[in-house]
């Protein structure tokens, strides 16, 4: 039995549900986020914009496609493997997927913001508002955690 009072597979398998139940949730923003990021390639004022904007545009599109695939690849791992008996080590190393996965979340909004306000207001006020995003961002997924685990022990 572990500390919740559920044998080891029971908590494996409600850990495991647990993971795919936030993943669902993370991908859902991450789509419609990348469903935007390619609309706005074909629209005119994109293909009369700028360089430095379709730039922006563009490592923002990688960043969403390498989160993309990085939160995905659990669900994917629990289907291909699902009667292996690997659950734990696909635990272990979704977890670790999942945490990077939601990195570049982080940076791809970062970046949206910044192609956004970049097109809205340009210059200095685009850098803050941006820093503003990444500094919320951070915050926000990783350091508030850590201070609650920091203030557990």
């Amino acid at each position: 039995m572990t500390d919740t009072g559920e044998s080891a597979p029971v908590q494996l398998a409600r850990n495991f549900n647990e993971l795919l139940q936030e993943l669902r949730v993370a991908l859902s923003g991450v789509q419609i986020l990348f469903a935007f990021l390619l609309a706005v390639a074909f629209t005119e004022r994109y293909a009369d914009g700028p360089s430095y904007i379709r730039t922006i545009h563009l490592v923002t599109v990688i960043l969403v496609a390498i989160s993309f695939g990085l939160l995905m690849a659990p669900a994917v791992w629990h289907r291909v493997l699902f009667r292996g008996g690997h659950r734990e080590r696909i635990l272990t190393i979704a977890n670790r997927f999942t945490l990077c996965g939601i990195g570049f979340l982080a940076a791809s909004m970062t970046g949206t913001v910044l192609l956004i306000t970049e097109i809205a207001v340009g210059g200095i006020t685009a850098i803050i508002l941006t820093a503003g995003a990444a500094v919320m961002f951070t915050t926000l997924w990783f350091v508030v955690p850590q201070l609650i685990t920091r203030n557990e022990t």
